[in-house]
């Protein structure tokens, strides 16, 4: 039996939380995978921590390891966190708001199980599967981060900055991450690529997009730092 490790970080997510938790409980993962489910709850001030323990109260039967920040640190801080707690076979990253869809574990999973990956990122820019029609802008920014984060790795993704990547949890244990906040995506990106005989894999997934009035966080200030990590991690690489 194998499992997949399921790390959700949140912060001020009350009107969301609930719902993805339910969504992975309902979520079937092909046979003989099951789920350990790690929640890092970063500092909230609303009744997301609440809800999380009474979903953990409710449901014994799952594998759930709830973490606590006694100071707001960031997403990427968080992950950190919650990679180092991580017990199953395969990691994958999962926000904690409804923009990505669990029913398509299966899809992360299956180059993994086939034997051909060691990485795999969901992109939101490939495949025919539903995505919501949001910001202009942010869909140029992502595909221009991507542009130059595969300048620097060498690589030919489409959605670098993707929620969803799943990972060998030895591999992904084995990265020394630095990147507190946003920077995360491109840093765990360029450290990656750095491994040899790595082999990462890109299959299309859904996106259910939210906006600003909805709950969506990262803004343009996220964007120019993500280029500074890009340039950072890749000069290193060069080197």
């Amino acid at each position: 039996m194998k499992k997949l490790s399921i790390i959700i970080p949140a912060f001020n997510e009350e009107k969301t939380i609930h719902l993805i938790l339910n969504k992975i409980k309902e979520t079937v993962l092909p046979k003989n995978i099951t789920k350990e489910i790690i929640i890092v709850d970063d500092c909230s001030t609303d009744k997301t921590a609440q809800i999380i323990e009474t979903f953990c109260n409710d449901n014994p039967e799952l594998t759930v390891i709830f973490l606590k920040h006694t100071k707001n640190s960031g997403k990427g801080k968080a992950l950190q966190t919650g990679i180092k707690k991580a017990t199953g076979n395969y990691t994958v990253i999962q926000d904690a708001d409804l923009e990505y869809n669990p029913k398509e574990y299966k899809i992360l999973l299956k180059p993994i199980l086939d034997g051909y990956a060691d990485v795999v990122y969901g992109s939101r820019f490939m495949g025919g599967n539903p995505h919501r029609v949001l910001f202009f802008w942010h869909t140029i920014g992502n595909k221009f981060l991507t542009f130059l984060s595969n300048l620097f790795t060498n690589l030919n993704l489409t959605d670098m900055e993707t929620c969803y990547k799943l990972f060998d949890t030895k591999l992904l244990q084995s990265i020394h991450l630095k990147e507190n906040r946003f920077g995360f995506e491109p840093e765990v990106t360029a450290k990656i690529a750095r491994i040899k005989q790595i082999r990462i894999y890109e299959v299309g997934i859904s996106y259910y997009g939210r906006t600003y009035e909805e709950g969506k966080k990262i803004n343009w200030k996220d964007g120019f730092y993500a280029i500074y990590c890009i340039l950072k991690y890749g000069m290193l690489r060069l080197k």
